[in-house]
């Protein structure tokens, strides 16, 4: 029933809402604590390299190469900075799907519908070929419905209603818009014939053709089928929508396309693929297509979600113990059945396998209050709430809990072991390097200037802290400067930090002149002075 199925998505969004944005590249730049305020994203274009994302403030945002003006900004300037787009903020999205051009269309959480970008063949429905810069609303024939959910194909759009009616514009070279015919379709136009007094729950396009699930679980398909991508048994391009008549039995309650194939998921979790083969897209063990709908083997592993998106050759599930399986195109290799991932959703397939790699649906990252393990310690350092131990260090307090030491530190080991104090004195280190030391064990991460972070490797050394100590080097690598070379040179003498001892060595000669005016070499240790006249000949340095 259409219950069952919403009630299926609301599921599904829920498992895949712990999403890391950071896995695709174009949000590499944004500092972490814009990342943290994402909380809904979708990345597109023919490189990856358009992204939108609204924030926890229903604010709306965009970046990238703007092709097309597909960023919805007002003009076709590229941006490597977030700009944001102000006529969508606090307007809810509920869906969002892109075409190659590219045009990007969204449904609301009022049932309004706003497209722009690319508009060569009317696709953004609103009777022109002009493309929009900016997300305008599409009105002819949708402004009495409430519209949940849009799929686009490469240049064409459908929207499903609340009543279960779909709509379809834009590219209608093979029938992909179900009108009958082949001009192209400049506004949106109700998908009748077969579908007309029927209940659509799904849609989902291909490059050039289109897919609907019924709620009583039968699917039809219309459009390009050169690939036998309708799974109708034979290539015929259908100007209106076809059921699949070789799934008659079986309910289908989801589906999904990628260029020219198509995955369906059944009720009982079974997954049928037809279409195009040539990189072992179906999943089927070889690369032949298939006209007629295929059961794919899974391992008996039930399916939750299948995966796909009409720009790529990838296909991707989800099984009810949250296994995540890949096959087709993966990074340019052909991998013709399921194969077993350590992903924990499918989107991460996409942004890691996929060409170009874009999100294949609307990621929807958590906006609850939920904390991993990693986030709650970092939470609690420092935090005299629950602690039961604190050190002083240059007479200032810093609070820790005796249990996460003993895990993370041999040296807490035995020492609280050993005692039962609840707070204790720290003479040999400064309070900067030893709370830099504690917030270490807590996060896994250094936050100190390369000055500082000397005497963090000195106490890394000192509690043989090996990992500690490779992040103190990294932190001193990147602040080496002509003024502080000899200092760090000498720190990773007295430390016996190999690796960065050269590292400030090649800096040194390399800088020789500016750096033997410093005081610091002045003041330099009269045996490593020695020690690096010796070292600095035998590397050239002094040759005419």
């Amino acid at each position: 029933t259409e219950d069952q199925t919403s009630r299926f998505y609301s599921i599904d969004s829920c498992l895949s809402s712990m999403l890391d944005v950071g896995k695709w590249p174009v949000f590499a730049l944004l500092p972490p604590e814009e990342l943290r305020l994402i909380r809904q994203a979708c990345v597109f274009g023919s490189a990856a390299n358009e992204a939108l994302y609204v924030t926890v403030n229903d604010e709306v945002f965009a970046l990238g190469t703007n092709c097309s003006g597909c960023l919805g900004l007002g003009d076709l300037q590229s941006t490597i900075e977030p700009r944001r787009i102000d006529v969508l903020c606090g307007k809810k999205i509920v869906s969002l799907s892109y075409g190659t051009g590219p045009h990007v269309v969204i449904a609301t959480a009022d049932g309004e519908v706003y497209a722009w970008g690319h508009n060569g063949y009317s696709q953004l429905g609103n009777g022109t070929t002009n493309h929009g810069l900016t997300p305008a609303l599409v009105s002819t024939n949708l402004l009495s419905k409430r519209v949940t959910e849009v799929a686009c194909g490469s240049h064409h759009t459908i929207a499903l209603t609340t009543d279960g009616e779909v709509y379809a514009w834009g590219y209608n070279n093979s029938g992909q818009v179900g009108s009958g015919s082949t001009a192209n379709q400049p506004t949106p136009r109700r998908v009748s014939s077969c579908l007309q007094n029927k209940v659509v729950v799904n849609i989902a396009c291909g490059q050039l053709c289109s897919m609907a699930v019924l709620d009583n679980g039968e699917i039809y398909g219309w459009g390009y089928n050169c690939n036998g991508q309708l799974g109708l048994g034979n290539n015929g391009n259908q100007q209106t929508p076809c059921r699949i008549a070789a799934l008659q039995g079986v309910n289908i309650v989801q589906v999904a396309c990628g260029y020219a194939h198509t995955l369906a998921l059944t009720d009982e979790g079974f997954v049928y693929a037809w279409g195009a083969n040539s990189y072992g897209q179906l999943g089927t063990g070889n690369k032949s297509n298939q006209a007629l709908p295929t059961p794919i083997n899974t391992d008996k592993e039930r399916i939750v979600e299948v995966a796909a998106c009409h720009t790529s050759h990838t296909s991707a599930a989800k099984t009810q113990s949250g296994q995540v399986l890949m096959w087709g195109q993966c990074r340019g290799q052909a991998v013709a059945s399921p194969h077993l991932t350590h992903f924990s959703s499918t989107d991460d397939v996409f942004a890691c396998f996929a060409t170009p790699a874009v999100t294949w649906h609307l990621l929807s990252v958590d906006g609850d209050d939920y904390l991993t393990v990693a986030q709650s310690l970092k939470k609690e350092f420092d935090s005299p709430d629950i602690s039961d131990l604190k050190f002083l260090v240059d007479g200032k307090c810093i609070h820790v809990h005796k249990a996460l030491l003993k895990i993370r530190c041999e040296h807490f080991r035995t020492l609280l072991n050993e005692t039962d104090q609840d707070a204790i004195e720290i003479h040999q280190f400064s309070y900067l390097v030893y709370r830099a030391f504690l917030e270490y064990l807590y996060t896994d991460t250094i936050n100190l200037p390369p000055e500082d972070a000397i005497g963090l490797l000195d106490l890394a050394t000192f509690y043989r802290e090996t990992r500690l100590k490779r992040l103190c080097q990294e932190t001193i690598k990147r602040g080496i400067s002509e003024e502080n070379a000899i200092t760090l040179l000498s720190a990773a003498v007295k430390y016996e930090a190999r690796d960065l001892e050269e590292f400030c060595f090649k800096f040194c000669v390399n800088h020789l002149t500016a750096v033997t005016q410093t005081q610091a070499f002045a003041d330099m240790d009269h045996d490593l002075l020695k020690n690096f006249i010796s070292k600095a000949s035998r590397y050239g340095a002094f040759k005419n």
